[in-house]
């Protein structure tokens, strides 16, 4: 089963390589059964947080992640949002999702559900893990 995937930034790279949780989200996209659904904001978002000083991740690390999600990725535009969000830095994420739903099953993947609209499609790393489970 192949699924796309919108990660908050904090959430799918970072916290990735801290959590374990979070560290199976991305070797399921190393995989091929998350397929990370970018644009170009969200790829700056992805770098400026991975390049944090607080995470001291090693950088040439951080552009073979990067890279290589890059490589997995499908491009998706912002598609329009009824949907109140309270984080303005979340909206890309939001925007991108709705649009890309307009022709997959994407997911949004968060570790914080408070700032969205309460969505089947909006999930936590967990859940995600769970849903790619029930399919295979």
């Amino acid at each position: 089963m192949k699924i796309a995937v919108i990660g908050i930034g904090d959430v799918c790279l970072a916290n990735a390589i801290l959590l374990a949780q979070y560290n199976d989200v991305v070797a399921e996209t190393l995989k091929g059964d998350i397929i990370p659904v970018l644009n170009g904001d969200i790829l700056t978002e992805y770098e400026d947080v991975l390049n944090r000083p607080k995470f001291r991740f090693d950088k040439r690390a951080v552009k073979v992640l990067l890279d290589e999600l890059k490589k997995r990725a499908v491009y998706s535009d912002y598609g329009l949002i009824e949907d109140e969000i309270p984080d303005s830095k979340d909206i890309i994420f939001y925007a991108v999702l709705m649009e890309k739903r307009k022709e997959d099953d994407a997911y949004l993947v968060t570790g914080n559900l408070k700032h969205f609209p309460l969505r089947a499609y909006i999930v936590t790393p967990r859940e995600l893990l769970d849903i790619i489970e029930e399919g295979r």
